[in-house]
């Protein structure tokens, strides 16, 4: 006696419902791979440093003496409106905090054979040098950031089309330049000459002379 089994086909309507299960069921995996593992762990990346050679492109003797350096700290608070749409959609406004350094010199190199006059005994000498200047404001962007930032809807768009998004160098311009008008206010310049002043005369005093006197004019 012999038994026969008779296999039972799914219809047409059940496979298509197991395969959108099953499409789901990966959609809901990949999704939660990227919500708690990032797209770093997904699509990890490597750095690799192909840079050229650093190349020597010139050598200057500096005659410059670094006698004071100033550290500042501005709030820049930038705002961008266009004129017949409403901040929602065309306009930024950035809050940025920037750093800097302002440093103070003497040009020690242009002080000439008049400027330096010594006695016969060599014991006394006085040397008249030009006032101390301002160096170029540099920003520490290290310690420089932006604290928000606030664009339209057009701005965002244009950020996606955009080489540096979320630029910031208008900020950073501001910011350099607010420091070099602090520096100009400030008394770094009279502190340069004092701090140049003991130098040589602890220099020369330390050479024999007794009566040392450094005096600055243009």
């Amino acid at each position: 006696m012999t038994t026969s089994i008779k296999r039972t086909r799914l219809p047409g309507w059940a496979k298509v419902l197991i395969a959108v299960v099953v499409l789901i069921v990966v959609l809901l995996a990949a999704l939660r791979l990227l919500v708690f593992k990032g797209f770093d762990d997904m699509f990890g990346t490597e750095e690799h440093d192909r840079s050229g050679p650093t190349l020597l492109r010139s050598i200057q003797d500096m005659s410059r003496y670094e006698a004071a350096s100033g550290n500042f700290q501005v709030v820049v608070d930038l705002e961008k409106d266009a004129k017949y749409l409403p901040d929602a959609i065309r306009g930024t406004r950035t809050l940025y905090v920037g750093a800097g350094t302002v440093d103070a010199y003497v040009d020690l190199g242009k002080v000439g054979d008049d400027d330096v006059k010594v006695n016969k005994e060599r014991t006394s000498a006085t040397i008249n040098l030009p006032h101390a200047r301002l160096g170029t404001p540099a920003l520490d962007t290290e310690h420089s950031y932006a604290v928000s930032k606030q664009r339209g809807l057009l701005d965002r768009l244009g950020d996606l089309f955009s080489d540096n998004p979320n630029g910031e160098q208008a900020v950073q311009r501001l910011a350099v330049k607010h420091i070099g008008d602090a520096a100009e206010d400030s008394r770094l310049t009279d502190r340069a000459e004092a701090n140049t002043t003991d130098m040589l005369e602890g220099l020369l005093k330390s050479l024999g002379f007794k009566e040392v006197k450094v005096t600055y004019g243009d």
